[in-house]
């Protein structure tokens, strides 16, 4: 009997040493497997925080670019608009030479259209009513040269690409000989007035001697209007060639914004794929962490 029951004693204190240690193992098997929940889960949240974080840098550099990006598109935008005006400016500094050139050669076809009349006229002998037509013709002439002075003055208040001191000039050339023109206008009337009181017998006469008069008078207005013609065909070559240049810079650097946007747009393109790449395998490599 005491034999079975220290049999049974031992029986039941090795089962408890077996359910205790079994008990010790678990706790021990659940604390370390909270300790390598604590450590995955450390290490998962680290992991998405890395993740957030390159996720926002990226999102900031795209904006940073797309923001430089508009900037560029703005400016090549301004670029198109300003070879469009200078393109609009070039055509009219075309046309003003061409006015210019007609102006010239108007001039010359009045004078050669005056003598032919004058020489037909003088054979006819009227030389009291020709002198008085002549003056006429003087005066026309006179006005004539005064409105393409005229016409130069309102070129010249137009062009603002001028040089402030080389425009100055130029006004004042044509102002001083649209001066120099009215005197002489005002003359040829009151020459005209004068011929009203003339006799005839004289008329022959004074018309030698003021057709001398009006020859070295046109002479030296001829040479005044040269001079004053060919600083505006200067003026406007000079602002052709400088308008053909800035067109020229114009174009090379539009083309180098357009080169420069190409480029951006393919390196943005290329960073969000090896971003993507990134955020790929760094998903691999978190879901091969939780499978283990």
């Amino acid at each position: 009997q005491i034999e079975s029951e220290l049999h049974k004693k031992h029986v039941i204190d090795a089962w408890g040493d077996q359910l205790m240690q079994k008990k010790q193992q678990e706790a021990t098997e659940q604390e370390e497997k909270k300790r390598y929940e604590n450590e995955y889960e450390i290490a998962r949240r680290e992991a998405l925080e890395r993740m957030r974080q390159e996720e926002e840098k990226r999102r900031l550099e795209e904006k940073k670019q797309a923001e430089a990006l508009l900037q560029q598109i703005e400016e090549l935008k301004l670029q198109e608009t300003e070879a469009t005006k200078l393109k609009k400016e070039q055509e009219n500094l075309i046309k003003q030479k061409w006015e210019l050139e007609n102006l010239e050669e108007e001039r010359k076809q009045m004078e050669e259209h005056r003598k032919k009349i004058e020489l037909g006229r003088f054979l006819r002998h009227q030389c009291n009513a020709q002198l008085k037509r002549r003056a006429q013709q003087i005066q026309e002439e006179l006005e004539t040269d005064r409105q393409i002075l005229l016409a130069l003055l309102e070129k010249e208040d137009e062009d603002q690409r001028l040089q402030s001191a080389r425009r100055e000039r130029a006004i004042a050339d044509a102002a001083w000989m649209k001066r120099v023109i009215e005197e002489q206008l005002q003359l040829e009337k009151e020459r005209e007035a004068e011929l009203q009181t003339i006799f005839r017998e004289e008329a022959k006469k004074v018309w030698e001697k003021r057709e001398e008069e009006w020859e070295r008078e046109k002479k030296a207005r001829d040479r005044l209007m040269s001079e004053v013609l060919a600083g505006r065909q200067r003026q406007i070559q000079e602002k052709m060639e400088l308008n053909r240049r800035a067109q020229e810079e114009s174009v090379k650097y539009r083309e180098q914004l357009i080169k420069e946007l190409e480029e951006a747009k393919e390196l943005t393109r290329r960073e969000r794929e090896q971003e993507e790449e990134l955020k790929s395998a760094r998903k691999q490599e978190l879901e091969a962490q939780v499978r283990f």
